[in-house]
């Protein structure tokens, strides 16, 4: 039997990705953004808290401070993207329920954060701007045009008590 001179061949990191390598790769950027959100959240003076296991529609319960009046809890889910497509990064801003694509209601989730990864921008919207849209696209900063949601980019404000 002739001997193997090389190590066996291996598809290239650049090729095609199996679905498997794709799925692991968007989890954990997803993860990633979950971990600068709470980064974010807290050097801003929030309080985070995250719900024990995945069953919740939220990643988040966002403390909002506001002495004398009190605290205000606000449940937040987190969507991240990392490709810019055709001059725009879209968002998966929904969940799937029996195979179909279902946008998160106002009884579920009270904001919706998305956040730009390659830019670290972060939108903010409260649930009910989402209400109908199941997957909002996004300007570059570096854009000359304005984008639609544009009002929301690094609104942090939103979260603040009444």
């Amino acid at each position: 039997m002739p001997k193997r001179s090389s190590a066996p061949r291996r598809s290239p990191a650049s090729g095609p990705k199996t679905a498997r390598q794709r799925e692991l790769n968007t989890k954990r950027r997803g993860e990633l953004s979950e971990l600068a959100f709470v980064h974010k959240a807290a050097s801003l003076g929030f309080g985070v808290a995250k719900p024990y296991g995945d069953s919740e529609r939220f990643d988040f319960i966002l403390v909002s401070r506001d002495w004398p009046h009190g605290d205000q809890l606000w449940r937040v889910q987190v969507k991240s993207t990392a490709t810019l497509t055709e001059g725009f990064y879209h968002v998966n801003a929904h969940r799937r329920t029996l195979g179909r694509v279902t946008a998160y209601k106002p009884t579920e989730v009270d904001f919706l954060v998305a956040h730009i990864i390659p830019e670290d921008s972060w939108f903010i919207f409260p649930i009910e701007v989402l209400a109908k849209v199941t997957s909002p696209s996004f300007r570059p900063k570096r854009s000359r045009k304005k984008g639609i949601y544009d009002l929301y980019r690094e609104a942090w404000h939103l979260l603040q008590p009444w």
